[in-house]
């Protein structure tokens, strides 16, 4: 087969100091997510629609950041990888391997929000509802990352746009032979990062739900969010067995589609605003 199509060859590191030692692009990503969330929770207070100010921001990002570093890896080894961490328990703590799971990222930050809501006596919904609107940033720059270090790559295809990813092959095999695939990490950024922050972003600025009916940005995030995500899965090679023969990010999103139901049907009514 010629060799038609892009070769992804993108070094992961930023800048590298030493053998595997560096800044990579994953850590820029998630630094450059957290710093567009807290951005956006500034502006949100500046312009009224936030009772949280620099500081409790700053409190609050300092929670988030615990969550999401904490849960998505912890999810990553119970959710994908739960044979590896039995056999090898200590692969919990090589990060510089990498391993985040997203789901498992959102439950780290609903605990986090939990306990921050509980120390500033606010209700959780006021607070998730908040944070589900800028979550999004942080997906897109995650997504691109992902596909920097080419990891989490798409199925065999042979659309035009489609990557040869040397690490999807075996050891030494030919770069000639091997097949090229899609980028699907950049479809998941313009899912879960673009198209999400736009829906997140219109519905928070241009409606008063987040005032009048707590907790129903939360659950349309959570339905949004999954709904893209298992478009995604159509297109990205599964990186753990399947569950009911469909891909894990797939099936654990039914989950969230639940849980967005749940809270939805449970909201109170919109009021007027006075």
């Amino acid at each position: 087969m010629p060799l038609a199509y892009w070769v992804h060859t993108w070094d992961p590191f930023f800048i590298e100091f030493s053998d595997g030692v560096g800044i990579r692009y994953y850590g820029l990503a998630y630094l450059a997510g957290f710093v567009a969330a807290a951005w956006l929770l500034f502006r949100y207070h500046k312009a009224g629609r936030s009772p949280f100010d620099l500081g409790a921001i700053i409190d609050l990002m300092t929670y988030i950041v615990a969550g999401v570093l904490l849960g998505g890896r912890l999810g990553y080894f119970a959710l994908y990888q739960m044979d590896s961490v039995r056999s090898d328990p200590m692969a919990i703590f090589r990060v510089w391997e990498g391993g985040m799971a997203s789901h498992g990222g959102f439950l780290g930050v609903l605990i986090a929000m939990a306990w921050w809501a509980r120390k500033r006596t606010v209700t959780l919904f006021r607070v998730s509802d908040l944070i589900v609107t800028v979550t999004p940033a942080g997906l897109l720059f995650g997504r691109i990352a992902n596909f920097i270090n080419g990891e989490l790559y798409g199925k065999i295809a042979d659309v035009p746009w489609a990557v040869i990813f040397p690490q999807s092959a075996a050891p030494g095999q030919p770069l000639h032979l091997i097949l090229p695939r899609h980028p699907s990490q950049l479809y998941e950024a313009a899912l879960e990062g673009v198209v999400l922050l736009a829906l997140m972003q219109w519905r928070f600025w241009r409606t008063d739900v987040a005032r009048a009916q707590p907790g129903r940005l939360s659950g349309e995030f959570l339905i949004a969010y999954s709904a893209l995500r298992m478009i995604g899965e159509l297109f990205r090679e599964p990186d753990a067995s399947l569950l009911l023969g469909v891909s894990r990010g797939t099936f654990y999103s039914v989950f969230l589609i639940v849980a967005g139901v749940l809270i939805i049907t449970r909201t109170p009514k919109a009021t007027a605003r006075t």
